[in-house]
């Protein structure tokens, strides 16, 4: 099963501000750089270990709305198993 979605321009800002961030955390970042090279790309998936970062930032209370925001599209990316 194909997932055609792809990042749009106002998650891949987001998603440059948080690895530009020195205040970011790795999760985050590693989610980030996943929707970040997502974008414009619908045959692109997000990885386990990006999925598992994602999932990580969005269970974390201390977690600001748009590092979140990045990691809830990292997720909606992820590949459907059959």
């Amino acid at each position: 099963m194909s997932s055609e979605k792809s990042t749009s321009k106002d998650l891949a800002s987001k998603a440059s501000e948080a690895l530009r961030s020195q205040d970011t955390g790795k999760n985050t970042k590693t989610a980030a750089g996943s929707v970040l090279s997502q974008a414009n790309a619908p045959e692109k998936h997000t990885s386990k270990e990006a999925s598992t970062a994602a999932s990580k930032v969005l269970q974390d209370g201390r977690t600001a709305a748009d590092s979140k925001s990045v990691a809830a599209s990292a997720l909606s990316q992820k590949k459907k198993e059959d």
